[in-house]
Parts: C-alpha cells; sequence; structure tokens
C-alpha cells in the first residue's frame, strides 16, 4: 500500500486544517522544507493539494508547487483550484504525476473521459470527499449527492482512481472511519486513495485489509502522533 505525505500550501505555508475549516489552520513552515524532509525519510509519494485554490485563489502558490514539483524527484499528485481544462493540462504538463479532479468533476463531470484519453487514465484521479455519506465540494462548503453514486459515475467515465476523503473525521487525529471506506472500494473496481483521519500504524494496517491502495497522511504526521517511518512499515 501507497503511503503519501500531504503537504497541504494556504497563503505560501504549509498547514494542516482541521474538517477543512481554514480558520483551523496549524502552520509547519514552508512547503519545500517539509517536502524534502519527507522524502529524506523515505517518501516515494506527495500529496500536494493548493488550499487556496480550494477556497477559490486557483492561481495562488502555483510557482511555489511547480518548483516542488521540478526539484523532487518522486510521484506527484496535485489538487486544489483545478476548474478547468487550462488548468488541468498545465499541471498535466509540467510534470505532476497525477491530477485530483474533484469540484471540477462534478460541475463538468465529461472533462474526466477528455482528460483520460489525452493523457492516460493513470494521471487522471477523482476527488471523493464526503460528509456524512454526501459528496462535499466548493471547499466542501455544498453537497452534491451520494458519493458512492458520484463514484460510480466517476469511474465509468474513465477516472483511473480514487481519493476518497471523510471530511467527518479529517483533520482531528482520532482515527478513521472503516464503514464508508469499505463501502466505497466494495463499490468500484479502481485504486481508492484514502484520507482523513489516518492516525496510528492500525489505522494504516486496517485500510490495508479492507482493500485501499493507499493513503494520504496529514495532521497525524505532523503532529507527530505518527512517524512516516511507523507508517511505510504498516504498509508493507
Amino acid at each position: 500500500m501507497e503511503i503519501f505525505p500531504a503537504v497541504d500550501i494556504l497563503s505560501g505555508n504549509c498547514v494542516q486544517l482541521v474538517g477543512g475549516d481554514r480558520m483551523t489552520a496549524t502552520v509547519y513552515g514552508s512547503p519545500m522544507a517539509n517536502a524534502r524532509r519527507w522524502i529524506q525519510d523515505g517518501a516515494s509519494n506527495l500529496h500536494i493539494v493548493n488550499l487556496d485554490g480550494a477556497f477559490a485563489a486557483s492561481h495562488k502558490n502555483v510557482d511555489q508547487i511547480r518548483e516542488l514539483i521540478e526539484t523532487m524527484d518522486v510521484f506527484v499528485q496535485v489538487g486544489g483550484g483545478i476548474r478547468s481544462l487550462e488548468d488541468a493540462r498545465g499541471w498535466l504538463n509540467c510534470g505532476v504525476s497525477r491530477i485530483i479532479l474533484s469540484t471540477f468533476a462534478t460541475r463538468e463531470p465529461a472533462v474526466i473521459r477528455q482528460l483520460s484519453n489525452e493523457f492516460g487514465s493513470e494521471r487522471i484521479m477523482a476527488g471523493v470527499d464526503a460528509r456524512k455519506g454526501e459528496l462535499a465540494i466548493s471547499g466542501w462548503q455544498e453537497l452534491a449527492g451520494d458519493y458512492i453514486g458520484w463514484a460510480e459515475k466517476f469511474e465509468e467515465l474513465g477516472a483511473g482512481s480514487l481519493l476518497y476523503t471523510n471530511v467527518d473525521v479529517e483533520g482531528k487525529e482520532a482515527g478513521i472511519d472503516g464503514a464508508p471506506v469499505q463501502k466505497l472500494i466494495d463499490a468500484v473496481s479502481i485504486p481508492v486513495i484514502v484520507a482523513g483521519g489516518v492516525t496510528t500504524p492500525s489505522d494504516i494496517s486496517l485500510l490495508k485489509q479492507l482493500g485501499a491502495n493507499g493513503c494520504v497522511l496529514g495532521s497525524a504526521l505532523y503532529s507527530g502522533k505518527i512517524s512516516l517511518k511507523e507508517a511505510l512499515e504498516a504498509a508493507v
């Protein structure tokens, strides 16, 4: 199972939020320093999110993220603020391994098929951010219907993988909720990466047992509740 340390960027800083609320932001220094730290500790993947983009400022932090991509010789997936084909193509053409389409994919679902045909489905991930069983979009401020129905639609349209984020537990460092993860994995046949609540090696072991292909480590990694070494060992 793959481990993805998160490098979430808000106003140029590496931060972690609770439940997607920017008012809860804890700052952890520079994105570049943290990315280098995780790679030095053994990470072969990075999960980069332009939080300003998720909150509508889609062009903020772009230069910083591009520098990360150019500097780090690892698999990088990027999300946040991708709101047009131009945005998506820009990231894919500048060296991003995989993009995450969330709100844009619900507004214009056909872009998943178009981009998958252009760049390969393995480079197109659909974001399934769920709150109380419904898809949460627009910076998690709006609900758009059953998350399973959307996941199945994204797969049908050609997404190569899904990023499932449980907004209800995200950032709380209190463990995962396995039931909705299992429901999603059972509903689709493409790889599922899980984010939200991953706090201990036991959480990672459970996700592996459920059939997840990977997980994103955020708040618990930054606060020290879990080390990257422990996470990588649990994922084997």
